[in-house]
């Protein structure tokens, strides 16, 4: 878990609102998640389709048909469908450029180069930056920065393809769960405030703050957060219900608000997270300050995941997993070195297509026992595609180990590419690979 003016009035116009279209492959949601596969199912379908035709016609004659002006082998092959945006740009990356896809890394200062993202860009071709601590106090401010670090997207250092800029916008404490914040940012409410408001309402408002953030640079919010926190823990919660984090204490609520919360970013341009997987609102400890942090009740089919779920079909494209351990569920990993967690119940019974992210594995004390390196090797392993880390140094030795693995491991050079694509597929979405054009919004 990462913590480091008035809002709207109902119906205000939005500028530069982007209107998201449904998906074929995921009915209810933006498109996010299939673009990848679409034109190579559809060679396959018409490959066996011929294969079809000529054993019906070997089965009517008794031999194979002789080529001629209407026979499959006597014309030339029909072309392979163009590859996807997403498809070409992994083409043209090195392997080292590829692995970079894979980490959104923390910049706790505005110039880019003091922070130790210059470095971590150029040596290890980094595709995407949190924007944390206090000094994001400004629109102005934070659009300065980002164009500085947009520019560092080089042919060299990314193949081109530009950044997740991303950072908790959630509500409330300023310089925290409010990392945008003052002149050109709205103040916005904690999610406990939000969660009292009319949902069509808070969609109202979750777009201009999307508008904001989308003028700023910002392209992929960090929340909502989805967690539920019953009202008898919320005092003794410390990752959610003490920072007022949870729009409810009842999945109910939480899910029509996070939701809400996910659509009105959506139609401003902006990507979103739903966190904290598979839910910190029944734990004590805060994943970032305690080593173990361990829930007990949560299983699986349990009605606290139904948020999530609700926040997927919303459109929601990225799914940040928690470093808390759940003993119902997988006794033996933290959720995000879980495949249970990850394969079977995020993947598997909520059908989730999109990024999984994780929670921070650089400076958390969940993870301070698991050497770095370990920490990237095990969360990809598991099924993960997105490593957050708020230490850029932690970049270069995971990487290392990632290749390591990959040159030893066939099955995990898969597994790895497999996020790659994933990732540069969000990011086609997005508008951030060159040549492409964000999918379902209007050009601006």
């Amino acid at each position: 878990m990462i913590t480091a003016g008035a809002t709207s009035g109902p119906g205000a116009p939005v500028p530069g609102r982007r209107r998201a279209l449904p998906s074929a492959c995921y009915p209810g949601a933006p498109p996010m998640r299939c673009s990848l596969d679409h034109g190579r199912r559809a060679a396959r379908v018409a490959f066996l389709v011929a294969v079809l035709v000529l054993i019906a016609q070997a089965c009517v004659t008794g031999r194979p048909p002789a080529p001629g002006p209407t026979s499959p082998a006597a014309r030339r092959p029909e072309p392979t469908p163009s590859p996807p945006c997403a498809d070409r740009a992994f083409a043209r990356l090195s392997e080292a450029q590829r692995l970079g896809q894979l980490f959104l890394v923390g910049q706790t200062l505005p110039d880019p180069a003091a922070a130790g993202i210059v470095a971590a860009v150029q040596a290890g071709h980094v595709g995407g930056v949190v924007l944390g601590g206090t000094g994001w106090s400004s629109a102005a401010g934070v659009q300065r920065s980002v164009q500085q670090l947009q520019a560092l997207a080089s042919p060299e250092a990314t193949g081109g393809v530009r950044f997740f800029v991303s950072g908790n916008q959630e509500g409330g404490r300023p310089g925290s769960l409010q990392a945008f914040y003052g002149p050109g940012f709205s103040a916005i409410p904690s999610a406990l405030s939000q969660g009292t408001m009319d949902p069509a309402r808070l969609q109202q408002d979750a777009a201009t703050w999307g508008a904001e953030l989308h003028a700023a640079g910002v392209n992929l919010d960090l929340a909502p957060v989805m967690d539920t926190v019953p009202a008898e823990l919320a005092a003794t919660n410390a990752p959610i219900g003490g920072l007022d984090r949870e729009y409810g204490h009842d999945p109910t609520t939480v899910a029509a608000h996070g939701s809400a919360f996910v659509r009105g970013m959506g139609s401003a341009g902006v990507a979103t997270t739903v966190k904290h997987f598979p839910g910190l609102g029944r734990v004590s400890g805060n994943t970032d300050f305690t080593p173990r942090v361990v829930d007990t009740v949560t299983a699986r089919h349990d009605p606290y995941l139904e948020p999530f779920r609700a926040g997927i079909a919303a459109g929601a494209g990225f799914v940040m997993v928690s470093l808390a351990t759940y003993t119902r569920i997988d006794p033996a990993n933290p959720a995000v070195f879980s495949p249970a967690v990850i394969q079977q119940l995020l993947r598997g019974d909520l059908g989730f297509r999109g990024v999984v992210m994780s929670d921070d594995l650089g400076a958390a004390a969940a993870v301070r026992d698991v050497p770095v390196a370990e920490r990237a090797l095990r969360f990809l392993a598991a099924g993960g595609d997105l490593i957050l880390t708020m230490r850029p140094a932690d970049v270069l030795p995971m990487e290392q180990a990632l290749r390591a693995r990959m040159d030893s491991d066939p099955a995990f050079h898969d597994r790895v590419e497999e996020s790659v694509h994933r990732v540069l597929a969000a990011k086609a979405d997005m508008g951030l690979l060159p040549g492409c054009t964000a999918r379902g919004t209007s050009s601006s």
